[in-house]
């Protein structure tokens, strides 16, 4: 089954908003990760925080987050790199998160279920029309991934 119907204007102008703010804040915290803090510095953090595996987790998560920031912004591969997104989101809320309570100031969740609620939705809908999913993959990829 392709994916053949395109959102209407109004629709794809509030997923591109929606894209590209998610999507740039996902690339950054992703850069941060490995650019500021270093694979190495957050394998430490992620084993301090009590991630299991941290030396497989944390790169893994930190190219999910650049790449699949970069490609929400794009608008390509939008299901797949949102599904990615929103699980690593619920991990973060889960092992990470949760115990602190909603509040973010206090290390609580709020942040990530925000994020991972967004990248979940941009998962169900897809990108709109103002994509490169839109451009190049409707119709001539499956549903799940434009």
């Amino acid at each position: 089954m392709t994916n053949t119907t395109a959102p209407s204007a109004a629709a794809s102008l509030g997923l591109l908003v929606l894209r590209v703010v998610v999507g740039a804040v996902f690339a950054a915290h992703g850069a941060q990760k490995i650019f500021e803090y270093t694979i190495p510095g957050t394998i430490g953090s992620f084993a301090g925080m009590g991630v299991p595996m941290p030396e497989i987790a944390a790169p893994f998560v930190a190219f999910v987050e650049l790449i699949g920031g970069i490609l929400l912004v794009l608008g390509l591969f939008t299901r797949l790199a949102g599904l990615l997104l929103a699980i690593d989101m619920v991990v973060a809320l889960v092992l990470v998160h949760l115990a602190a309570g909603l509040w973010v100031g206090e290390g609580g969740y709020e942040f990530v279920a925000v994020l991972g609620a967004a990248a979940l939705a941009l998962a169900l809908t897809g990108a709109g029309r103002f994509s490169l999913d839109g451009a190049f993959l409707r119709g001539r990829a499956p549903a799940w991934l434009s």
